[in-house]
């Protein structure tokens, strides 16, 4: 009877063992930052996790800012940003002895949207700069009803507003009646329920619910955003603590494949070369 017990125990610690060494080793990766750069980034995990079942990827969003922040505090293993990483974040990089590493991981436009009722098809940059700083505040002033413009614009947090407020406004500030958002997705849904609004999303959240515009006569396009005739466009990064090793490395090498940039194109951004 004593015998049986502790071979019960005995089988029972070797297989907790087992699990507990199991759990040990299997890697995981965690991505944060730009809500821009997020649908590459799930994506990717998804198909990489697939190939790779021994390695998990935990993946969210927050905005660039946030996710620049969490590479520089050790948090995140990958920092997504849909904008360069400023000067002052580099500056505080140095002082925590963090290197942070860019990754160009695919191209994107910045849209100006508008509900899909709405007459205007064709918007300049002066246009977009004088409504986003208040100074065109009504629909008539550009032809349509004469009803106020409802301004929705990103929160300061945002790589997506930061490319906005340096080439649209020439960082001038955003009107204070605009209506901040803190994701593309959100943007997208109010300009989708109401007639009257205008904003802005990158490429990959453009859908039926809302329509684009047109910026000084150029359309949002591969073409027009590799060739840089698209006045919006902007390259979309992946930060890293110094040069990647390992998994990590693995990971980007993934995205910057021809099976990753063919996925980047499905999820409607501008891959960095062509693919089929």
């Amino acid at each position: 009877m004593k015998r049986t017990f502790w071979l019960k125990v005995i089988m029972s610690s070797v297989v907790f063992c087992f699990g507990i060494g199991s759990f040990a080793f299997a890697a995981t990766l965690v991505i944060k930052g730009s809500t821009t750069v997020l649908p590459i980034a799930q994506k990717a995990a998804e198909d990489f996790m697939k190939m790779n079942p021994d390695i998990n990827i935990s993946v969210s969003g927050g905005g660039s800012g946030n996710g620049i922040k969490a590479i520089i505090d050790g948090t995140t293993d990958i920092a997504n940003a849909s904008r360069f990483i400023k000067d002052k974040e580099i500056k505080l990089a140095m002082e925590k002895e963090v290197l942070p590493v860019p990754h160009r991981v695919a191209l994107d436009c910045v849209i100006p949207v508008v509900h899909p009722v709405n007459h205007l098809k064709d918007i300049t940059m002066d246009q977009l700069k004088d409504i986003y700083t208040g100074k065109i505040k009504r629909w008539k002033e550009l032809g349509g009803a004469d009803k106020p413009i409802v301004v929705i614009s990103r929160d300061t947090s945002s790589g997506t507003y930061e490319v906005w407020h340096k080439k649209v406004l020439k960082k001038e500030r955003v009107t204070p009646k605009a209506l901040l958002q803190a994701s593309n997705g959100a943007v997208a849904q109010i300009v989708a329920k109401n007639k009257y609004a205008i904003g802005y999303i990158g490429i990959g959240y453009l859908n039926k619910d809302v329509k684009a515009l047109k910026v000084n006569n150029v359309e949002a396009s591969v073409t027009t955003a590799l060739n840089g005739t698209y006045p919006v466009s902007r390259a979309l990064f992946m930060f890293t603590n110094g040069w990647p090793k390992g998994d990590v490395i693995s990971f980007i090498n993934f995205v910057l494949s021809p099976a990753g940039q063919k996925m980047v194109k499905e999820e409607g951004y501008v891959p960095l070369y062509p693919v089929d």
